[in-house]
């Protein structure tokens, strides 16, 4: 717990305390209640045409409180943490619970349980200053080499506790930065982003470098027609994959409601499919919203799906235990799985040979690419997917748009840029038994948009992936 004040810890605990002592009073024994406090500190550089236009930071306390009471139960947040303020947010939440309806699934309380330790934070992050965000900027835009830039630097600290009337007590904080940033030449531009524990081990000059590279390589693009081709995703597609899949396969609300793919004990992916939920790789919290504690949960053991996300309320109607997922939104858009990583496979072995064509220096932008990229023999390698919607939930059929920076490669070589396509795709398909030709060796943390997110992946080499249209089609 070194770095952070040793009262802002206390304060977070005693407010949690306070609140199931109040409702106890209020409401009598019977009330079950549990309450997450959570004290945040964000800090957001942004910068455009390449200049810093914005720095911001925001602190703030979320007082989070369920309440069952008499078969029914109520929950509300308030964010006044003085003796009136809870009272009031308590007194609202009662008032609720008596006139709510019935809630017959009520699935009990967490009950007192050893919750590791946070992971190790980084106090430098949690408590770092404008000046060291721009510097990062200031290195990314440098590195650019005069394309106009944009994006962000941003750093943020939270520190948490739980307490229920079940006896159970539990606090932790996490601290984390990321950088995300493009570049432009011309009509083409580039990102690169990345996710770090530590701010120390954000490098904005190979974050711009990287992005003005791929930019610089996707100028003069031409069409090319709609069809099925052979891909390489880099990364940052790859986690859009990793995104849907979590909110749409491995929700725990989604498959009790069989609007899930998902079909454990069966082998629903090709057998170089390994992801697996891992909360606690990075810093952050060890417990989740109900205090349930958080590990480590294999999803899809070698293409073969394991498990789904659960709470303490889809567990109960799947008469399974809580994963540790219950979050802010998980009573309406169900528990998933938000540091969802595709473990490397080590299939993809290293490679020296020339990978471009002339004009296509900088289109890769790793070793680790570049090498699935040398066996392909004609298909498309593909940077970052965006706008992405979802057709048919249960198959989890995808429609979207390509973005910074798509390639064709021939023999092994990346030989001219391609405009923009749409795709329409059945994400689970396109990583089935068979269609994962190869996983690269090295994976990326990249940042999710959900407050402590983020996706891990590697590069991957899929058989086919269906392109429907041009990007305006």
């Amino acid at each position: 717990m070194s770095g952070v004040p040793a009262r802002a810890v206390e304060d977070e605990s005693d407010i949690a305390g306070r609140v199931v002592d109040l409702v106890t009073r209020l409401a009598g024994a019977s009330a079950q209640a549990e309450v997450t406090v959570t004290r945040s500190e964000s800090a957001l550089t942004r910068f455009a045409n390449s200049a810093i236009h914005q720095n911001v930071a925001s602190s703030s306390v979320d007082v989070r409180l369920r309440v069952h009471l008499a078969g029914r139960t109520a929950s509300g947040s308030g964010n006044t943490v003085t003796a009136d303020g809870l009272r009031t947010l308590v007194e609202r939440v009662l008032t609720a619970a008596r006139f709510i309806a019935p809630d017959p699934a009520w699935p009990g309380l967490a009950p007192p349980a050893s919750v590791s330790p946070s992971p190790g934070w980084d106090p430098a992050t949690a408590h770092a200053e404008p000046a060291e965000r721009a510097a990062l900027v200031r290195a990314f835009v440098d590195a650019a080499g005069g394309l106009e830039t944009a994006g962000y630097c941003r750093t943020g600290h939270r520190v948490a506790a739980f307490a229920n009337s079940a006896g159970h007590y539990t606090r932790g904080q996490a601290a984390d930065a990321a950088m995300d940033g493009i570049a432009r030449a011309g009509g083409a531009d580039s990102t690169a982003r990345q996710h770090v524990d530590r701010l120390a081990d954000l490098d904005g000059a190979a974050l711009g470098s990287r992005a003005a590279a791929k930019a610089r390589a996707a100028a003069r693009p031409v069409e090319l027609p709609p069809g099925r081709y052979p891909v390489v995703l880099e990364p940052a597609a790859v986690a859009d994959l990793l995104e849907n899949l979590a909110w749409y396969g491995f929700n725990g609300r989604r498959y009790a409601d069989r609007q899930s793919f998902a079909a454990p004990g069966v082998a629903q992916f090709d057998r170089a499919v390994t992801l697996v939920d891992d909360p606690l790789a990075a810093s952050g919290l060890a417990f989740d919203l109900e205090g349930t504690p958080r590990r480590a949960l294999t999803l899809v053991d070698a293409g073969t799906t394991s498990a789904v996300t659960h709470d303490r309320r889809t567990a109960a109607e799947l008469d399974a235990a809580s994963t540790g997922h219950a979050w802010a939104g998980s009573a309406t858009i169900g528990p998933i799985p938000r540091n969802l990583r595709l473990r490397s496979a080590g299939l993809a072995a290293e490679v020296t040979a020339p990978t471009g064509g002339p004009g296509s220096d900088g289109a890769i932008g790793d070793p680790d690419t570049a090498a699935l990229v040398s066996r392909m023999e004609r298909g498309l390698l593909v940077s970052d997917l965006w706008y992405t919607r979802v057709l048919d939930p249960l198959s989890l059929v995808v429609t979207g748009l390509t973005r910074n920076g798509l390639w064709l490669v021939e023999d092994g070589q990346v030989t001219r840029a391609v405009r923009d396509l749409r795709f329409t795709e059945s994400y689970p398909r396109a990583l089935a038994p068979g269609a994962v030709l190869e996983v690269g060796r090295h994976a990326v943390r990249l940042p999710d948009r959900a407050d402590g997110g983020w996706w891990e992946a590697p590069s991957l080499r899929l058989a086919s992936w269906n392109f429907t249209g041009g990007a305006s089609g």
